[in-house]
This record gives structure tokens, C-alpha cells and sequence, in this order.
């Protein structure tokens, strides 16, 4: 057949950007976000005529992609993106670096100009075979839409691969380039309609997220005949289970805490390893970052061996900590979570798995004293954070116990990296209520954090269970787009203003030259300004009390059916490194636990 263009290629795109979609929808996809554009028409128009998928327009790209990635995360659903072709998609980089890094199935459909056209000056038109590289799981381009049973079987079978590849054993992004060439739009006699149900009915294992991680759970075993004698031996010793970032079943979640059991090991739950804040049967340490601040404690306390699970903790402290102990990195995917170099055994499983190879491999260990030794120093941390803020002045650690005892239970919490994540790594301790706690650990990046906020109340399950925004005055600003999608939030964006990169006053860079405009970089922009050109309520902050009404009318707001808007806290950085400082201190110079 001619490339020249025919009057039935509006109809031929269309039939086959439909048949693309049965294969989506077939893989889980339910929710597609799209950026405005011409040459996508066709993928538009499909996703329009898909009854079980929900169209969500997000003007710019890079705010698009971050929204996804905020509906992937809630949902655990393969989410897709959509748009025109040119420059459009670069923009979606940082969102799917941020996906690849923390395994979040996205489905990249970009639409592209003709083989034809490309590398001969045609308008918006760019080379965009694999832009992406290594940061996703598979890249596709099956060229522009053809007519006939094989192509549309062949086009649905590449949806059905990119959605189940997404959120396979190693999830992340698939990018599928899809070349169109006009026109765009079909003629007034074409008839066109979802092809319906590959295969048996729109419903199965893969429509569950709970049942996929099961399934990966199982499948992904460790090899048992190949069990080696010396980790046996190794595990005999006092060890500790360290628990970064992920998101955990709650099947999973029950088997780490049984391994934790049958080791009598602690398990070190980072904020964002789902283990938290939610009914932990083990042994759980949160305070660790404050704990190991004291010599005594970090020398006594020190493993003989650390499990792993999920990318690498928030705390530097814990880190360094650990470096020098033989790991055993416990992942059923490709990553190789390893920074210190000190992994001896990498065992290809779940939680739950391993739980079930731990009962045949290993007796019950019995370090009772061990155990002891952990949960005491916990309390004792716990009392002394507790009485160190009554005392001291008001600063991020009020807001954030606060909080945490104000959200109820089932809410969620994005909090922003920089500081803000490290200060709830130090000040939120642990609660058996169930909170989900987000953020951006893949690549750490302050980018798209508004956007992805909004997300991820988009794509929450139940409609009383919001995600309550934390973020910094930098982060907030870097995405300014993300402002757009907040009229649909009723939880409040708190925004801790403290004029800049304050991590940076920590770091080795404060004091050197050009320090104020080159690391902190204050800005001077007023969020009450920016939120009343969003048409977004602004509440401003500046200690306990004006925090607690900002947050109940916000709150009261969101369920009058009105955007919850921003909370501006505003703090004395100084005064508040001061008091991380004195706390500190005050843990170093503690008696905490007993040598040996």
C-alpha cells in the first residue's frame, strides 16, 4: 500500500489506536492523563470511546507526568500518558526517571510524526526513538496504523505487553512511540468501537493490585537447593532487618515482621517503607537516626548481619552506620540496592517467600537480650523527643507529631524531600494506626512534588481517605503547573517556609563563598500572591495554635466541597537548627543503653 496519505487513514488510525487500547485496559489500565495536542487525536478519540477508562487533561507535560506518577502510586495501576509529538514528551523526564527508579508502572504513548517525515525538516518533528534510555523497562515503535485482523491483533497484543511489563517483576515505565499520519480525524462514515475482551472477561489477578503482589511474591522465590551453609551460619549471629523505601502488601508487611520473629531481629522501618504506622506484631525502631547519634548505643548496638528491603534508607546516619556489615539484599526484581558495597548474599524473592524458606532453613533464634536492648532504647528516645518538645520552641518537630495525630486513620501523607523528609524521618516516631506515608526517594529530586500530590488524591480508593501534602518552600515553587491541579484537593499542601535550601546550612558548603544566592537560593515569591492567582485559600503560620485552626478550617473546607488550599508555615531557620542541634546533642551525651 501507498504511504501516501488516503481518505480512510482518520478511520485506520482511529481502529488502531482502539485495538491499542483493549490491550491496555486488558493489562489494568483505567486511568489515562493527556497533554493537549494534535497528533495524538487518534489515541485521544480511543481512550474517549473506552468505557472503563477515565480521561484526566493536565495542560503542561512535566506537571502531567508527575500527576500520573502520583495516580500509580495510590492506585498500584499501570497508569498511561499521553501526548503530541516534538519536545512535548521530553518533558515527562524527570517524572520517569522518578518511576523507573521507584518502580511505578507508567505506560509512555507518544504520538510521533511518520517514518517519512522524520529527519527531513518536517514541523515539530524530532528523533524520538528512545529518548528515554535506560529509565524504561522496554521501548516499542510498531510504526504508523494499518488496516486488518493481524495489525489490530498485533497493535492489542503490544498494549496487553506494555501494561503487564509495567507492573511486572521489575515495574516501571514502557514507552510506546506511535507514528500517525493524517489526517487525524476520521470521516463522519467511519464506525469504530472498542473491540472488547481479549481473551475471557475485563477482570482477573491482574485488575488486583493486592493479588499482583502476591503473585510476584510467590513467583519470584529464592532457589532453595542452592541455599548456602554459610548464611545459615551468618544468620546465627544478632542481626537487624533494615526496611527502605516501598510499598508493601499488607501480606508482606505481616511476613517481614515474621522474619524479624524467627531471626529475634529488630526490624528498622524507614518512613517510607510502609511499616510505619500500622500494627507491627515485631519488634519496629523508627528512632534510629537519633540513636545511633550516641557513640555507646551505636557501638553496643551494632549487627553481625542486615537483611535488606526496599532502595536505601532516608538516614545518612543509618547508612553509615551499616556500612562494613554483611548484607543480605532481599529483592525479587533487578535492583541492586547496595551503596555501601557490602551485600555477601542477594536472595531473588518477596516477603513472603522468604518468611517460608526462613522456616526450613533456620532454627528460631533466641537473642532475647538483643531484642531487649532495641525496644528499650526506642522508649527511651521516645521520651526524650517527647520531652524535648515541650520544652523548646516551636519548630518542624511540633508540626509534624501534630499532625501524624490528627490524620486519621487510612489518610495519607506526601512529603517533599530535602529537609522536610528528613524531618519526619527524625520526629515521627511510630503509631499502630494505618497512615500511608509517599514521597520521591527513586531519584530525591524536589520536582513535580505539587503535581504529584494531586495525583495521588486522584487515584485514591476510598473518597474519605486524602493525602496531605508536606513540602518545602523550594519544592513548592519548582512547580508552580502543579498549582493547576490543587483546586481538586480537599486535604491541605503544607508548605514549611524557611526561606531556601535550609539542608544546605547543615552540609559542608555553608560558609563558602556566594553560600546565600548559589546554595540556599531563597526566593522571593509570596505564597499567599501565588495562591490567589490559582484561586487557592492561603493560611500563613507561625506556631502551634494558628497551625492547628489553619488546618481545621482547611479540613472543613475540603469537605464543604472546596479546595483545601495552602498552610504557609512560617519558621526561624536558625532557630530551628538550633534545636535539631540541642537535641541531638542531648541523645549523645545520654546514658541510653548499657554496654556489654
Amino acid at each position: 500500500m501507498s504511504h501516501t496519505e488516503t481518505p480512510d487513514q482518520g478511520c485506520r488510525n482511529l481502529r488502531w489506536a482502539l485495538a491499542l487500547f483493549d490491550g491496555l485496559v486488558r493489562g489494568g489500565v483505567r486511568r489515562v492523563v493527556l497533554s493537549p495536542g494534535s497528533r495524538s487525536t487518534p489515541l485521544v478519540m480511543a481512550a474517549q470511546r473506552q468505557p472503563l477508562v477515565e480521561l484526566t487533561p493536565v495542560l503542561d507535560e512535566r506537571s502531567a507526568a508527575f500527576f500520573a506518577l502520583g495516580l500509580a502510586q495510590t492506585s498500584a495501576r499501570p497508569v498511561a500518558l499521553l501526548c503530541t509529538s516534538g519536545s512535548a514528551l521530553a518533558h515527562w523526564f524527570p517524572a520517569v526517571i522518578e518511576a523507573s527508579e521507584s518502580g511505578v508502572p507508567l505506560i509512555l504513548l507518544s504520538a510521533d510524526r511518520p517514518p517519512e517525515l522524520r529527519g527531513w525538516g518536517a514541523n515539530q518533528t524530532i528523533d524520538q526513538t528512545r529518548l528515554f534510555g535506560g529509565f524504561t523497562r522496554e521501548y516499542h515503535d510498531p510504526g504508523p496504523a494499518e488496516e486488518g485482523p493481524a495489525a489490530l491483533k498485533a497493535i492489542r497484543a503490544l498494549g496487553l505487553r506494555a501494561a503487564l511489563v509495567s507492573r511486572g517483576p521489575r515495574p516501571g515505565p514502557v514507552h510506546l512511540n506511535l507514528p500517525f499520519r493524517e489526517p487525524l480525524v476520521p470521516g463522519p462514515s467511519c464506525t469504530a468501537e472498542p473491540l472488547g475482551p481479549l481473551g475471557g472477561p475485563e477482570s482477573g489477578p491482574h485488575d488486583e493490585p493486592e493479588a499482583v503482589a502476591s503473585a510476584m511474591d510467590q513467583v519470584h522465590s529464592f532457589d532453595t537447593p542452592h541455599w548456602p551453609r554459610e548464611l545459615t551460619k551468618l544468620l546465627g549471629g544478632r542481626g537487624v532487618i533494615c526496611c527502605g523505601p516501598m510499598r508493601p502488601s499488607d501480606a508482606s508487611a505481616e511476613a517481614i515482621f515474621a522474619c524479624a520473629e524467627r531471626l529475634d531481629a529488630p526490624v528498622l522501618a524507614d518512613p517510607l517503607s510502609g511499616l510505619r504506622f500500622r500494627t507491627a506484631p515485631a519488634a519496629r525502631i523508627t528512632r534510629y537516626d537519633s540513636l545511633l547519634r550516641n557513640p555507646a548505643a551505636a557501638a553496643t548496638l551494632r549487627p553481625d548481619w542486615v537483611i535488606r528491603f526496599g532502595g536505601t534508607p532516608v538516614s545518612k546516619m543509618l547508612s553509615g552506620w551499616l556500612a562494613g556489615v554483611p548484607a543480605i539484599l532481599v529483592e525479587p526484581a533487578e535492583r541492586w540496592t547496595d551503596p555501601t558495597h557490602d551485600v555477601v548474599a542477594r536472595i531473588t524473592a518477596g516477603p513472603i517467600a522468604l518468611h517460608k524458606l526462613l522456616t526450613t532453613r533456620i532454627d528460631r533464634n533466641a537473642h532475647g537480650l538483643w531484642i531487649e536492648r532495641w525496644a528499650t532504647a526506642e522508649q527511651t528516645l521516645d521520651r526524650l523527643a517527647r520531652a524535648f518538645l515541650e520544652q523548646s520552641p516551636w519548630c518542624e518537630g511540633h508540626l509534624i507529631a501534630h499532625l501524624l495525630e490528627c490524620l486519621p486513620a487510612g489518610d495519607g501523607l506526601f512529603c517533599a524531600n530535602s529537609l522536610p523528609i528528613r524531618q519526619l524521618d527524625t520526629w515521627s516516631g511510630q503509631s499502630e494506626k494505618s497512615l500511608r506515608v509517599f514521597g520521591h526517594r527513586g531519584a530525591s529530586g524536589i520536582d513535580g512534588q505539587s503535581s504529584t500530590l494531586a495525583g495521588l488524591n486522584a487515584g485514591r480508593a476510598e473518597p474519605t481517605q486524602g493525602v496531605t501534602g508536606l513540602l518545602g518552600d523550594l519544592s513548592f515553587i519548582h512547580d508552580l503547573s502543579g498549582l493547576l491541579l490543587m483546586e481538586r484537593l480537599d486535604r491541605p499542601c503544607i508548605v514549611l517556609n524557611n526561606g531556601g535550601g535550609r539542608i544546605f546550612d547543615a552540609l559542608p558548603q555553608c560558609g563558602l563563598a556566594g553560600f546565600e544566592p548559589l546554595w540556599r537560593t531563597p526566593q522571593r515569591v509570596l505564597p499567599d500572591a501565588l495562591a490567589r492567582a490559582f484561586g487557592l485559600a492561603h493560611r500563613s503560620v507561625d506556631d502551634a495554635s494558628g497551625f492547628a485552626q489553619a488546618r481545621a478550617e482547611a479540613i472543613d473546607a475540603g469537605m464543604r466541597g472546596e479546595p483545601a488550599g495552602l498552610i504557609e508555615v512560617r519558621l526561624d531557620a536558625e532557630l530551628s537548627l538550633r534545636a535539631h542541634r540541642a537535641f541531638w546533642n542531648g541523645v549523645r551525651e545520654q546514658s541510653i543503653i548499657e554496654s556489654e
